[in-house]
């Protein structure tokens, strides 16, 4: 017989304000990665964070402004801290209302199981399903560790939150003190820019080195999602998905036929991500849909878990590459822009996989200060964070060509890579080389 879990509901439901109450001065507050962070909590929270101090709230790529961190400004009481900054986090890191915590993604259910403290964590999840399981949604990541650590479990339920199939995705009544009815809001929606004309070069360059059965990773902006585009009406069939982030150029690749998963070591026929940020149309596709399945970011994003899978493609962007490798994705000096998020790990487990591939994809110049700039450089910009070693780089990828670097010494990389800048620039880029000794003599 069926247990019913209706009255230990009931008996745990509580208001924002009595939610918000359980938070303490000197608290650890978690509130989990992307779409499943707190709304209505958030906002109960802000509404008493001058009678707290020293509370630290961690998040990840939050989709909303955060009300909390907006209603301390000085950050007298309270500061905002993320693994991986969204736009929406950006912009508060430039006005010092947050600051950002380095970490390879795969790492953390490992790092929050082993090394953090959580006080008191909120997520929002599905409503409760009759086994008495809150649901994560497409934001599975690292919820289910943080839901172990935490010293009091509050759930968030929001009726528009899709329900996913995969593991670790969900945390069961018994292990929750706190419920949290937040009716059904619309999903935060996040749309990448339209595609440029570099894009869709960049895109026209890579597509053709992907077989058919490959297994794709996919990361955020318009660039990869171009390369989704063109395969969906390129003549190449059976593709695998095993990817960090699920995004909307993937519903249309596999409603296009062009997706199977059929040579896939690991959830064979299923696309696997971790967390998903993009559309309605692409919610509404990951609800309950047996074709996909959402992971823990160990199980999707560790490097000997990528190469499981066989001739594994990973699409990633960066802001910024030198003339030997190094490549920097995720800071502009000392400004802090996004995160190291998976990128590292995918290049990685790419490189390892039989057959794999790994792109790093950039257009040649962006705008700084109204002057045009090159994005390969003789050397980074002071503070600029390397994201991906020049060790692990293998293929890179601007709007004037391909080189793999791989096996390549200093002084063919640099030539690689200025055969790629923008023609503008290649001039100043050898001048360069030559003065900071990364061309030699001998003619390679």
């Amino acid at each position: 017989m069926a247990t019913s879990y209706q009255g230990e509901l009931k008996r745990k439901k509580v208001s924002a304000e009595e939610a918000a109450a359980q938070v303490k001065s000197g608290d650890w507050v978690e509130y989990g990665f992307g779409l499943g962070q707190p709304d209505l909590f958030d906002r109960a929270l802000a509404g008493r964070v001058q009678k707290l101090k020293r509370v630290k709230v961690r998040g990840c790529l939050a989709m909303r402004p955060r009300a909390a961190a907006e209603a301390d400004p000085e950050q007298r009481h309270l500061v905002y801290l993320s693994w991986y900054f969204s736009g929406l986090e950006r912009k508060m890191y430039d006005r010092g209302l947050a600051h950002h915590i380095p970490m390879n993604f795969g790492e953390a259910p490992d790092t929050y199981r082993r090394l953090i403290d959580v006080d008191v964590a909120v997520l929002k999840t599905a409503p409760m399903d009759e086994h008495g399981f809150f649901n994560f949604g497409p934001s599975v990541t690292y919820h289910k560790a943080i839901s172990e650590k935490a010293r009091t479990m509050i759930v968030e339920t929001d009726a528009s939150v899709p329900y996913v199939f995969g593991i670790e995705n969900a945390v069961h009544i018994n292990d929750v003190e706190f419920v949290l009815d937040a009716g059904a809001s619309a999903m935060p929606e996040l749309k990448n820019p339209a595609a440029s004309a570099v894009d869709q070069k960049v895109a026209e360059l890579i597509t053709p080195e992907i077989p058919s059965g490959a297994c794709i990773q996919i990361g955020i902006g318009a660039m990869p999602n171009a390369v989704c585009e063109l395969l969906a009406v390129a003549p190449i069939k059976d593709l695998g998905i095993h990817t960090e982030m699920f995004v909307d150029s993937l519903v249309s690749l596999y409603q296009a036929g062009k997706v199977t998963g059929a040579h896939k070591a690991t959830n064979r026929y299923q696309m696997a991500y971790t967390f998903a940020a993009g559309s309605k149309r692409m919610y509404d596709f990951l609800d309950r849909n047996a074709a996909c399945f959402a992971g823990s970011v160990d199980y999707t994003n560790l490097p000997h878990r990528i190469m499981l899978n066989d001739r594994v493609i990973s699409i990633c962007n960066a802001a910024q590459i030198d003339l030997t490798g190094q490549t920097c994705s995720e800071s502009a000096g000392v400004r802090q822009i996004s995160g190291a998020g998976g990128q590292l790990q995918f290049v990685r487990g790419a490189r390892d996989s039989r057959g794999g591939k790994s792109f790093i994809c950039l257009a040649s110049t962006h705008e700084r200060d109204g002057r045009r700039a090159s994005r390969i450089v003789a050397r980074i910009d002071e503070c600029n964070i390397v994201t991906t070693p020049r060790v692990d780089v293998m293929y890179v990828v601007t709007e004037y060509g391909m080189v793999n670097l791989k096996g390549k010494s200093v002084p063919e990389r640099a030539r690689a890579l200025i055969s790629i800048a923008h023609p503008d620039f290649r001039e100043e880029l050898e001048r360069q080389a030559r003065e900071y000794r990364l061309i030699a003599r001998a003619v390679f």
